[in-house]
């Protein structure tokens, strides 16, 4: 919905109190539209804004023509200074992202129980036809008729 059109197309990232709001102004008409805002995203500090125009197969030329980057200073209390520290991935509160599966829940005492077991029985098995195996191939090397 935004190639090939004869205006600029504008874009407005912004992120206040863990709140990512996206308005869009695509029809050259200066009023911005809402396209996303999304409540309870938590952003680790530290990284980086990057842009690209590169679009893959697509023929048409696309262009960045600038950026305006503003930092916002805004009241925090302690407690919100101290919870914006401790985030290290990017989180949205509700919403699961992909590749982000729950933990496992641990295995009963019954279960490792029956693992470690079980496995001990394969080891000593293994060890035992092992020693059998090499007792067999020691018979038959000293069966050798010169």
């Amino acid at each position: 919905m935004v190639r090939n059109l004869p205006h600029d197309t504008f874009l407005v990232i912004r992120y206040v109190k863990r709140r990512l709001t996206v308005l869009i102004d695509i029809d050259g008409k200066h009023e911005w539209r809402d396209c996303i805002d999304v409540p309870g995203v938590h952003l680790p500090r530290g990284y980086y804004f990057g842009t690209s125009s590169v679009t893959g197969d697509l023929s048409d030329n696309h262009d960045i023509i600038s950026l305006k980057l503003y930092q916002l200073t805004v009241e925090r209390t302690p407690e919100e200074e101290k919870r914006d520290r401790e985030v290290f991935l990017p989180v949205v509160d509700n919403l699961k992202l992909p590749g982000m599966e729950a933990p496992l829940e641990p295995m009963s005492g019954l279960a490792l129980f029956l693992i470690v077991f079980f496995s001990l029985v394969a080891l000593v098995f293994a060890i035992v036809i092992g020693i059998i195996v090499y007792n067999k191939w020691q018979e038959q090397s000293r069966k050798h008729f010169y």
